[in-house]
């Protein structure tokens, strides 16, 4: 069997390395555009905020390793451009400006997501940086090592945005946070995102929300972002706006898309064409608690479709249940966490939702270093079910909300995690978990 893959990171290496491992005889080969392979992305705004850090430390595992070790036919500079369907072939550019063209029985489109930019003029002028990649990270790291740099405006307030706030905080470089819409963080709570507010300001972060940026021009040695009732001097900005899957070769193929113009895939991962999987950051997910087709671009999801995928190539019968869109995020002294839905995505799925929001403690009241813990909890008045959760405290949430997740899963209702078995010691938590005392609030509001 030849089995090509487009896309050589989290997905694409965990789908050519499962499928060695499952038939050693199969003829795998992975195509990659760029020049590195099986890193850590989500480690990159660390490193950047550590000058003595490599930002090679980030690589997982060297591209020798899979091709000497494994057996993979690993081709990095390699850019596919054209998925040919009917005559089952890919084709594409190498690194030399050559033509090339493969064969295959079963192709894997992993080719992950890329930064959105806005089309506003001066978005490519230098010093305007993106970071998705370990291209990027490099970028920035030696664009802050040759420049003095005092000041960034970063374009957006998501999770590598508040992320890489903390980085160039971390580096005694000032910061302001710039996006169109107002809201910091819209799918959180009111109360518990002026927590993260609060901690923003308190770090010397500007947010300015609700600013669209009009253009960035060149201001000196450095940039002006300029937006129609205010501009900002930056010595680089970054723009950290979302990202969006890249799905075009799949589209131009004639493959099915989903929400975001995700690549859309069933419960084995397969695209609108039996012989074409997707897996990754271009490919959609089904959410086990709204029921509808949704686009999760983060790891764990990446790799578990990657797996999946080399299970269903050994004719394995592997059908991934979806996921719950739990997601947790540091912000320097602050855990942030969530999974499930928000209450506007609770009622854009249809269901009547009532939440609570509490205050408790990370550690039992009388310990030493005991914090305050926000949780909101998110269930539905028609059928009692948990919906989703959402944590803030400076300790405790990163990991609590792992519990609300399994639970999310499982399908429970509100009243069943009231009863749910939760560890307890004073060094940890209350002796009821704060977790434990949203749902009982909760069970009384849906009453």
């Amino acid at each position: 069997m030849k089995f090509v893959v487009i896309g050589g990171d989290a997905a694409g290496m965990s789908a050519a390395s499962r499928a060695k491992r499952n038939l050693p005889n199969l003829e795998a080969t992975v195509l990659e555009k760029t020049t590195d392979v099986s890193f850590s992305a989500c480690g990159m705004p660390y490193n950047i905020a550590d000058p003595a850090r490599d930002i090679e430390d980030l690589v997982v595992r060297q591209a020798d390793v899979f091709r000497e070790k494994q057996g993979i036919n690993l081709l990095t500079g390699h850019r596919v451009e054209k998925i040919d369907p009917v005559g089952k072939s890919v084709t594409g550019v190498g690194p030399d400006g050559a033509a090339f063209s493969f064969a295959y029985d079963k192709l894997l489109i992993a080719t992950g997501a890329r930064p959105v930019v806005p089309e506003i003029s001066g978005i490519d002028l230098p010093g305007v940086m993106v970071l998705r990649n370990l291209k990027h990270g490099r970028r920035i790291k030696a664009f802050l090592k040759e420049h003095a740099i005092q000041k960034v405006v970063i374009l957006g307030m998501g999770y590598i945005a508040l992320e890489m706030a903390e980085s160039f905080r971390t580096l005694g470089i000032e910061v302001d946070m710039v996006k169109p819409r107002p809201g910091l963080i819209p799918w959180m709570d009111p109360s518990m995102s002026r927590v993260i507010q609060d901690e923003l300001e308190a770090q010397k972060v500007g947010i300015y929300d609700g600013h669209p940026v009009k253009s960035i021009e060149k201001s000196g040695a450095g940039l002006r972002v300029i937006c129609a009732d205010k501009t900002f001097e930056a010595g680089m900005v970054l723009v950290a706006a979302g990202v969006i899957p890249n799905s075009e070769l799949a589209e131009d193929a004639g493959l099915a898309l989903s929400v975001k113009k995700s690549i859309a895939v069933d419960l084995s991962m397969r695209t609108s064409n039996p012989d074409i999987f997707s897996a990754g950051d271009c490919a959609d997910s089904d959410h086990l608690v709204s029921g509808k087709k949704v686009w999760t671009p983060l790891g764990l999801r990446a790799n578990r479709g990657g797996w999946a995928v080399a299970d269903v190539l050994a004719g394995k019968d592997i059908r991934l249940e979806g996921v719950v869109g739990t997601a947790v995020f540091k912000l320097f002294g602050l855990e942030v966490a969530r999974t499930g839905l928000s209450v506007g995505e609770a009622e854009s799925a249809g269901f009547d939702p009532e939440a609570t929001v509490i205050q408790s403690r990370s550690r039992a009241h009388a310990h030493p270093g005991s914090t305050t813990i926000w949780v909101q909890m998110v269930g539905d008045k028609k059928s009692g079910r948990l919906l989703g959760v959402q944590m803030v405290g400076r300790e405790g949430a990163a990991h609590r909300i792992n519990a609300p997740a399994v639970a999310l899963h499982a399908g429970m209702s509100v009243e069943a995690y009231t009863q749910m078995d939760l560890a307890y010691a004073p060094p940890f938590g209350p002796a009821l978990d704060p977790t434990l005392a949203a749902s009982l609030q909760l069970v009384k509001a849906l009453s």
